[in-house]
């Protein structure tokens, strides 16, 4: 009788931490795409190229002041100067013409081409910043594609709409999945608890031995969900580069937040679950 009770109890405690591994799991990696997609977002945005052209007779301290200033503002992600001779080699590698050879003179302007920390990159702060820029008597024009950044930002906006109320539901399809395996568990225990409960023994008392052994089931749980992610992370990665995309600091973010829900789902299912059997009269308890 003994071994068929422990044999139970072991199967109890095996489904618990198969459901919550794998619950745990999927909202582990629904957090990695997020992060993902939101690294991703961050690297489109900091790719986005903004180009300065001089006037033909600015002069290359002038540049290089500009150049300086804009390096110690807090909105510019990387910068490059482009003399005019550059760019003429650059075109004639894009494009395979020799301008100069066709035209007899080089009809390109030194230049400087800068790209803006992912904040930043907004349509209104752009216009902004060009502005500012354009101030200064020796720049002629600044170009950039001010269709692809409103087409990148509304992308943006329309994933994160998406990916919000997701991570909500999300979390309620978790609390609940887990919830009812833990209040499953409890029930199955539900007459030693009343037996507790009939020979005097606090309610504290006949609910810490499971809130300490469903926190500990939580914990191997979210362990192996963390471990199946971090796997899944390095199988994708190496097929595509993926590791490169995810902001590590986030992703450790991530897997404390994990254990803390498993910790806090285990402990108020297991609570209500408890406190639910002891309300119930004893003769009113199917046993």
């Amino acid at each position: 009788m003994a071994k068929i009770k422990n044999r139970r109890l072991f199967t109890s405690y095996i489904s618990i931490i198969v459901i919550m591994s794998i619950v745990l799991f999927l909202f582990g990696f629904f957090g990695v795409f997020f992060i993902s997609s939101n690294s991703l977002a961050n690297s489109f945005k900091e790719n986005f190229s903004v180009s300065i052209f001089f006037k033909e007779d600015a002069k290359k301290i002038e540049i290089t002041l500009l150049q300086n200033e804009l390096l110690m503002t807090d909105y510019i992600e990387k910068l490059k100067y482009v003399s005019k001779d550059d760019a003429i080699l650059i075109m004639k590698e894009e494009y395979g013409q020799d301008f100069i050879k066709e035209l007899g003179f080089n009809p390109l302007v030194n230049s400087i081409d800068f790209n803006l920390k992912s904040q930043y990159v907004e349509s209104v702060i752009l216009d902004s910043i060009s502005e500012i820029i354009s101030k200064n008597k020796y720049v002629d024009e600044i170009v950039y594609d001010n269709n692809l950044l409103k087409l990148i930002n509304d992308n943006i906006k329309k994933i994160t709409y998406w990916i919000i109320p997701s991570i909500i539901i999300f979390l309620l399809i978790t609390f609940l999945l887990i919830n009812s395996s833990i209040r499953l568990s409890i029930y199955s225990n539900r007459q030693l608890i009343k037996t507790m409960q009939l020979v005097g023994a606090t309610k504290g008392f006949i609910r810490r031995p499971f809130i300490k052994t469903n926190i500990m089931l939580s914990l191997i749980s979210s362990f192996i969900s963390i471990a199946l992610i971090v796997m899944i992370i390095y199988y994708i990665d190496s097929n595509i580069s993926f590791i490169d995309n995810l902001n590590i600091q986030l992703i450790i973010a991530l897997f404390l937040f994990i254990i803390s829900l498993g910790f806090i789902i285990s402990y108020i299912s297991t609570f209500l679950a408890t406190q639910n059997i002891l309300k119930i009269n004893a003769d009113k308890l199917d046993i």
